[in-house]
């Protein structure tokens, strides 16, 4: 059994235990990593094989912060990012079997596009007139059906929320899910008004680090995984860990697991916990179940990812982000990215590489189909939707039971519980994506946030 003291310790290797780590590791304290996979990385991989490079986890990031451009400002020598191609900017719709390009915020698209009725176009002229509303839990469908009408909650909100959080908009709350949506319709009085406002804003107070722009890592975010990991250094990070549970202390904590069939214990003052709701029961025994229930309770979404990979593309023109597909078109699958469109060297020139997502809150099912019944819906919506009969020369397979946090209706009770934990346990932080954004650059941000929060106390 092997004993020894550090001040903090982060449990959970992914982007957001990476970061903070980075963070306290440079400002000279004592960190070590535990996580219970054979890397760190957590679901960010950046896979090469047979001409291909293809991500497993998230595929893009926004540049939508101060702190991730700082981050990335940080790690130029090692890891530099890649900005979509302006020429993918454009992001399909599928309706009545063919895609349709989601209208843009400056064009007359929104007047002209055949995938909002009518009626819904005449009332976009009238969004800006409408009374914001007052119930504080409303739902973005409710929301948007509200004040935009129902084509468009059906044609571009929807998919919107399949493609962000593979979630549904009946379920999901505007001011935990799309905060900045809500707070267009509560701060400027409507979606127009709010975003001249914020558009009049950004130009005034713009920070030239935060573009908003559509991103990778030159490579694959995987490079960004390696430029942290680098930088902590092996010897402050320990994988396949198991069993493992934090105690409370007099003072401070203690954390005890299994690796290489030795047991481990390690004391601090600082415990932060990065891991999803579903591990915290085991994690923290000394939280009253009462209080541990709205953390264990957090929804997630189920997620299929596959990426099947063309050395010679005979579909149809890759001429965008990629393609969403609406609940109400009743296909099999949520979307299609188009990776080698976005980004460089993702494939063999003249090929395609694509990034199929299938389940979901609205279609868990999917999750548990076998492989070869996964396979052949890819193939068949492939050949329908992108007009590919070729067998692909790549198609790998991803699963991910816990893939993305719900901002749904239990949320807010969540977060006060987090909260409340935190002050009853001084020392111990509860983070990740069960608060504060499911987003590379809402982990980031928390990370950099958290990292203050302790330097400043230490």
């Amino acid at each position: 059994m092997q004993n020894t003291e550090n001040r903090i310790i982060i449990i959970g290797a992914g982007l957001t235990g990476l970061t903070l780590a980075y963070y306290l590791k440079k400002a000279g304290k004592n960190v070590l990593l535990i996580e219970k996979k054979d890397r760190p990385g957590g679901v960010i991989q950046t896979n090469t094989e047979n001409g291909f490079t293809y991500e497993t986890g998230p595929s893009t990031g926004v540049l939508s912060s101060e702190e991730l451009a700082d981050l990335f400002e940080e790690l130029k020598n090692d890891c530099s990012y890649e900005v979509a191609n302006p020429t993918a900017k454009k992001r399909y719709i599928w309706k009545n079997m063919k895609w349709e390009a989601l209208p843009g915020g400056h064009d007359f698209g929104a007047v002209t596009t055949p995938l909002f009725s009518l009626k819904d176009k005449l009332r976009v002229l009238g969004e800006a007139f409408r009374p914001k509303g007052g119930h504080p839990d409303e739902t973005v469908a409710e929301l948007v059906n509200r004040r935009l009408g129902k084509s468009i909650l059906d044609y571009a909100v929807d998919p919107f929320v399949s493609g962000v959080y593979a979630g549904d908009p009946a379920q999901l709350i505007t001011r935990h899910a799309l905060p900045k949506l809500y707070a267009l319709e509560q701060n400027y009085g409507g979606f127009i008004r709010g975003s001249i406002a914020k558009h009049r804003e950004y130009i005034k107070n713009a920070t030239p680090k935060v573009t908003k722009d559509v991103f990778s890592a030159e490579g694959g975010l995987q490079k960004l995984i390696d430029a942290l990991t680098q930088k902590i250094g092996n010897e402050n990070i320990l994988t396949s860990c198991e069993n493992v549970k934090a105690e409370t202390l007099p003072v401070g904590f203690k954390v005890s697991f299994s690796r290489d069939t030795e047991e481990y214990n390690f004391s601090a003052q600082w415990v932060v916990s990065t891991v999803g709701g579903y591990s915290l029961a085991s994690l923290l025994p000394f939280v009253p179940p009462a209080q541990m229930h709205h953390l264990t309770n957090t929804t997630y979404a189920p997620v299929v990812q596959v990426a099947a990979g063309y050395k010679n593309w005979t579909g149809i023109k890759l001429d965008a982000f990629g393609g969403l597909i609406p609940t109400k078109e009743k296909r099999q699958i949520l979307g299609i990215l188009f990776p080698s469109a976005i980004f460089k060297n993702r494939c063999p020139e003249g090929g395609a590489l694509l990034s199929v997502f299938m389940g979901g809150i609205k279609k868990p099912e999917m999750f548990y189909k076998s492989d070869e019944e996964i396979k052949q819906i890819v193939l068949d919506e492939l050949k329908i939707t992108m007009n590919v009969h070729a067998e692909p020369n790549l198609l790998k397979i991803h699963r991910y039971r816990h893939a993305i946090a719900q901002y749904d209706i239990k949320s807010a009770q969540r977060f006060e519980t987090i909260r409340h934990i935190q002050q009853q346990y001084p020392g111990l932080i509860l983070a990740g994506s069960i608060r504060d954004g499911i987003g590379i650059s809402d982990r980031v941000k928390q990370a950099a946030h958290i990292a203050s929060e302790i330097i400043q106390t230490l």
